[in-house]
């Protein structure tokens, strides 16, 4: 059954999902798991947060700059490298996040990984290809099981 963005609760909520989740990016296996958290706020397709110990942690460099999110706090960033330091690296800057020490109502995140899906090669929920929300500052990840508007989406200035 599809989950309506609209109907999300603001604050967020963190769901814990047990869907497969499968990422690749520069042409490798980023993230491979059935466990993930899911933030669910209204008007966003969910943001998953991945574990650990699901990712390819030898592919992630810490990256300048910070972000703050009223809800979770200050996140870091990291980049994806593939051959780090070589003549045929490759890099995707920013496109991985985290929350090292979020607010306590985010706690269960600290640790856990967020990948931008428009920068990766694909992100899978069950197989399923997902869209990147629209907008280069969103994180959310749409599928079958989610129905919009999503905020961000330019037919829907409403909500940028």
């Amino acid at each position: 059954m599809a989950e309506r963005v609209c109907d999300y609760p603001r604050p967020p909520a963190l769901v814990p999902s047990s869907e497969h989740i499968r990422v690749e990016a520069l042409g490798r296996q980023l993230c491979d798991t059935s466990r993930s958290l899911r933030v669910l706020e209204t008007f966003h397709p969910p943001t998953y947060y991945l574990p650990p110990e699901a990712m390819a942690l030898e592919l992630l460099l810490p990256a300048e700059g910070r972000s703050f999110c009223e809800w979770k706090g200050i996140a870091r960033y990291f980049d994806v490298v593939v051959d780090a330091g070589l003549a045929s690296e490759r890099r995707l800057r920013r496109a991985v996040w985290s929350y090292p020490e979020p607010t306590a109502v985010f706690a269960e995140l600290a640790g856990w990984f967020a990948v931008y899906p428009g920068l990766m090669d694909g992100c899978w929920i069950d197989g399923e290809q997902v869209v990147p929300q629209p907008g280069g500052f969103y994180g959310g990840w749409i599928s079958s099981k989610v129905i919009g508007p999503f905020k961000g989406d330019p037919l829907h200035p409403e909500l940028i």
